[in-house]
């Protein structure tokens, strides 16, 4: 079979370099009317190219020594050859042409290497078998060459004589290719790390390190998706994410992960999703104008089936855990199988993963959702990167309820991906909560736990009290606020002042700033020049109608009014149930302080006033903005 491409002048909205031709998948892809995603196109030039190999324009350009001929067999030799395994771009070449086509192929060349990976992949894709007769006297190789992809453990087909060492299966299979950045990555032992660390910290700090990982993965998951959660619900899920690899991964068990996120069913189904489901914008009418659409609901049952077995071949095989947490939850986020809750899914079984492959030590979350929210533009990159090169190829229309549907066959979309940038973004984040959070969070607390005992055995106060007099010095670069010297701590003598500023300082050395992003829910906004708020003169009152409680502060001559929310005292200071003044009065420091950084900062309403929501307080952070507000209330029970 013949392939023409001549004449040429753009392939996938890529204009063709002068002096080319189309080789490989995009030859293949242009002359079969493939639709599939190029990705890396390559072309082969008329002329010599200056080291073999040039990137130009979005090509990869070889040399004219590199033509591999006019036929299908010359070009998938040439793409299995020279070019990154494209296992939907096979299956969709495969699909496009007769059975005899292939089977020629392999029987001009029986004992070469891409003839037999061919045939082995073509009858593992589409479960047809190829009018072939098999020879056991052949050597057998690797269907993946191992130096330039992660493999699973091989697995011989006598057959085919090939040693199928894929991650996965026909009906779900990623790639991981051996970057030199995941290699670096694979053999850093952050596991060893992180288990190290851990083990010449105190079970004391440990405990309370993990429950402040714990929270700062759920508030971060949660924030990912634009979402504010109160304190039951976020709790609800940081307990389901603490189970994360003690059951067996199954289709049942993320149904009941997505149970504990979807709190009233009433208008959220529950399970594999009936319908379409997209994330975009929509258009005036309401229309939807989707970036992604998800697998389509018929497909839903075998894709998951293929995501699971392919999850368990991979721990079988040993195939590394952050390698195998990304091309499963990063697969599990490309089908979007339920109406609600995917992303968050996503992460969670990230933990699952590993978690199970005690890649995490037990009772121990990374915060991977905190980083990820760190990195929010890269890890949309990373999604928009796979999946939006796809839309082009799903032909759909908007339903009466202004929904997607899919009109044509897209499940191979979402069974074959490359999974290599997913896996590199993973395993960055699990590094930088290695090697940096992790030690960071364990000596933020075994500092301030040392300031609270040498703060308390310096002046005999509450708990709560010291909590907030070690944030105000921290906040204010190791002193005291004038404000807080002749308020509530107006009994303390100046000796005994310097000597606690003194004892805060020693134990925070050479840690940080406060003032310059630990800590502080608005580090880096400008600060209103030249603006203070004080508050002078106690007085509060509680407004059932708006459910605030309502207190007043002074900007010089101006009275700022400021209202932090029932919700907020109920989901930060243990409020529930609780006279909402009385919560207000024994946390009046922290409270005035928090309203105090959100005035400067600028963050007011439309009217001046200063309001305190829930979600101020829930912020993407780890116990260090905890502990130096001295919301003791935040941390995860």
């Amino acid at each position: 079979m013949r392939i023409e491409n001549k004449g040429v002048n753009v392939f996938q909205g890529l204009m063709v370099p002068e002096e080319i031709r189309l080789v490989g998948w995009a030859a293949l892809s242009q002359a079969l009317a493939v639709k599939g995603p190029v990705r890396n196109p390559a072309c082969v030039s008329e002329k010599h190219v200056s080291g073999s190999i040039r990137e130009e324009g979005g090509w990869r350009v070889f040399d004219k020594r590199y033509w591999p001929g006019e036929t299908f067999g010359d070009h998938l030799s040439f793409a299995l050859r020279n070019e990154n395994l494209d296992m939907l771009l096979l299956k969709r070449i495969f699909d496009a042409v007769d059975a005899k086509v292939v089977e020629a192929f392999v029987k001009a060349t029986p004992t070469g290497i891409p003839s037999r990976r061919a045939w082995f992949l073509y009858e593992l894709m589409t479960v047809r078998t190829l009018d072939v007769r098999e020879d056991p006297g052949v050597p057998a190789v690797d269907v993946l060459d191992p130096a330039a992809y992660f493999t699973g453990k091989p697995r011989l087909s006598r057959r085919h004589r090939v040693r199928d060492n894929l991650l996965g299966g026909g009906r779900f299979c990623p790639i991981i290719r051996r970057t030199k950045l995941l290699t670096e990555f694979t053999q850093s032992g952050l596991a060893e790390k992180a288990a190290e660390t851990l083990g010449r910290t105190g079970a004391h700090l440990v405990s309370h390190a993990a429950s402040f990982l714990l929270l700062a993965d759920s508030l971060a998951s949660f924030e990912i998706e634009g979402e504010r959660p109160p304190r039951n619900r976020l709790e609800r899920w940081g307990r389901a994410v603490l189970q994360a690899g003690k059951n067996k991964l199954t289709l049942d068990e993320i149904v009941r992960l997505q149970g504990v996120l979807i709190e009233d069913p009433r208008f959220v189904h529950v399970g594999l999703r009936p319908d379409g489901v997209f994330l975009g914008e929509r258009d005036p009418n309401g229309d939807p104008l989707p970036e992604f659409i998800g697998a389509r609901p018929s497909d839903l049952e075998d894709l998951m089936a293929g995501m699971l077995e392919t999850n368990d071949r991979m721990s079988t095989d040993g195939v590394d855990a952050v390698l195998q947490a990304a091309a499963t939850a990063f697969g599990f986020v490309y089908v979007h199988p339920f109406q609600d809750g995917n992303g968050r899914l996503h992460r969670c079984l990230v933990h699952h993963v590993l978690a199970e492959r005690k890649f995490t030590p037990a009772g121990m979350v990374f915060p991977v959702s905190s980083v990820m929210f760190d990195r929010i533009d890269e890890y949309q990159k990373t999604l928009q990167n796979h999946s939006g090169p796809l839309m082009s190829f799903i032909e759909w229309r908007a339903t009466p309820t202004r929904n997607v549907e899919v009109l044509n066959d897209t499940a191979d979309l979402y069974r074959y991906f490359d999974a290599t940038e997913a896996a590199e973004f993973l395993y960055a984040c699990v590094k930088r909560t290695v090697e940096q959070d992790l030690p960071r969070e364990i000596e933020y607390l075994r500092r301030h736990d040392e300031a609270l005992r040498r703060i308390m055995n310096t002046v005999e106060m509450p708990d709560r009290v010291a909590d907030n007099l070690l944030m105000f010095i921290r906040q204010n670069k190791g002193k005291l606020p004038k404000r807080r010297r002749t308020g509530e701590f107006e009994k303390l003598t100046d000796a005994e002042v310097a000597s606690l500023e003194a004892v805060v300082g020693e134990a925070f050395e050479g840690f940080g700033d406060a003032r310059t992003g630990e800590g502080d829910m608005y580090a880096g906004e400008e600060v209103s020049g030249g603006r203070a708020l004080e508050f002078p003169a106690p007085e509060e009152r509680y407004v059932s109608g708006r459910e605030v409680v309502v207190f007043w502060g002074q900007d010089g001559e101006t009275r700022v009014r400021c209202e932090i929310s029932r919700e907020a005292l109920d989901d930060h200071f243990h409020g529930d149930n609780k006279d909402k003044l009385e919560v207000f009065r024994g946390n009046r420091g922290a409270i005035e302080e928090i309203a105090r950084r959100k005035y400067l900062a600028g963050r007011r309403e439309a009217d001046g006033s200063v309001l305190i929501r829930s979600e101020d307080l829930c912020v993407g952070r780890l116990s260090c903005y905890a502990m130096a507000t001295g919301i003791a209330g935040v941390r995860m029970k």
